[in-house]
């Protein structure tokens, strides 16, 4: 039992015969390069309180155990139950005693300090799944059944004028090219699932604009976070839209290069950075405002910009910016551009200043 990610929190050590231990599987209790973020408890406990438990079980239990053990977590880079975690889907004791900021010689106090820093916002659905797993669901074929229903272009137009969340899954450079004025992107070619479960409402009907062929698949990737109003799908996809000429909106994407030498010549100009905390804080451009995806839910969030604001938009490497672009049309806000390759491409330009936050960074 190793409570702090949660108090239910436990990971299970395998042994041989001889009793050798050869593994542990941490569960959420530790990743590669991180451990369990301890704000995701529905409990009462604060997330400071459930750290500190966490620590004595790292203390107490884990790094007692031999440097060769090999650890197994339930989580790769990209989830969202740390808060950083790195790139590999498995370690040695020994290696993240070695590089795992929260494995090294501490207080409890500094321990607490750095695993609560920097977390950013909850997902919005694990708390929904909670209660779904606790009150029960929607049968999986119903809610695929009555997102497969096909529908005209009129019909789909009828569907808008209700109170429906429009959300198109088609690749990021096709959204940009071209998509239905207040459609939301979330490209199945990400984290999917994940970005619709933070950002989307549980208790609205889904409008899907789908690639041909992909209908299934992304109603039910919705499905798995807990998504089960839909209602329905574009028949012919995008191209049924623009072929019977209706109305279409863009976004302009630029590339880096075309923002560093943007960046001296226009006042107007205002970089948003979308990618989480801990990013931003490694590595970003001078003045740039962090605004994470997460929290782009907030409406007064999104209503901060003037109308005479030259917006950039980036993040990590092109697709939370174009969901950020997205968000940010639907609220009015068009005078915006998305970088192309994102942060990856942009700190690989000459004479580019990286600003970076070592407060924020364990």
């Amino acid at each position: 039992h190793t409570p702090g990610h949660t108090l239910e929190s436990s990971c299970f050590l395998l042994r041989d015969e001889q009793k050798k231990e050869h593994a542990l599987f941490t569960g959420d209790t530790i990743f590669v390069g991180d451990v369990g973020r301890p704000d995701l408890s529905s409990g009462q406990m604060s997330s400071e309180e459930l750290a500190g438990i966490l620590y004595d079980s790292i203390q107490n239990k884990i790094l007692p155990l031999a440097d060769d053990v090999i650890i197994y977590p339930a989580h790769g880079p990209g989830s969202s139950c740390g808060k950083n975690i790195g790139p590999n889907t498995s370690s040695t004791l020994g290696s993240e005693r070695a590089s795992n900021y929260a494995l090294q010689p501490q207080t409890k106090e500094a321990f607490v300090a750095a695993v609560t820093t920097g977390l950013g916002n909850a997902p919005r659905y694990f708390a929904i799944n909670a209660q779904i797993n606790q009150h029960g669901y929607t049968a999986i074929d119903e809610v695929i059944a009555k997102g497969m229903m096909a529908l005209t272009v009129e019909e789909f137009k009828n569907k808008m004028k209700e109170d429906v969340v429009l959300l198109d899954t088609r690749h990021a450079t096709e959204f940009t090219a071209g998509f239905i004025p207040g459609a939301i992107f979330i490209g199945l070619e990400g984290r999917f699932a994940e970005w619709a479960g933070s950002l989307l409402p549980f208790d609205k009907p889904i409008l899907l604009v789908t690639p041909v062929g992909m209908e299934k698949e992304a109603i039910t990737r919705l499905t798995r976070v807990g998504f089960e109003i839909m209602a329905g799908h574009l028949a012919g996809g995008f191209d049924s839209w623009k072929n019977a000429g209706e109305k279409m909106d863009m976004v302009i994407n630029v590339e880096a290069d075309e923002l560093i030498m943007d960046m001296p010549h226009d006042p107007n100009l205002t970089v948003v950075d979308v990618r989480r905390e801990t990013e931003y804080a490694d590595g970003h451009l001078p003045d740039a405002l962090n605004l994470p995806l997460s929290e782009m839910t907030d409406i007064a969030e999104l209503a901060q910009f003037e109308d005479n604001q030259n917006l950039y938009v980036h993040c990590a490497g092109g697709y939370r910016s174009v969901i950020a672009a997205s968000l940010l049309k639907r609220q009015g806000v068009h005078n915006l551009r998305n970088v192309e390759g994102g942060w990856a491409k942009i700190k690989e330009q000459e004479k580019v200043r990286i600003v970076r936050e070592p407060s924020v960074l364990n």
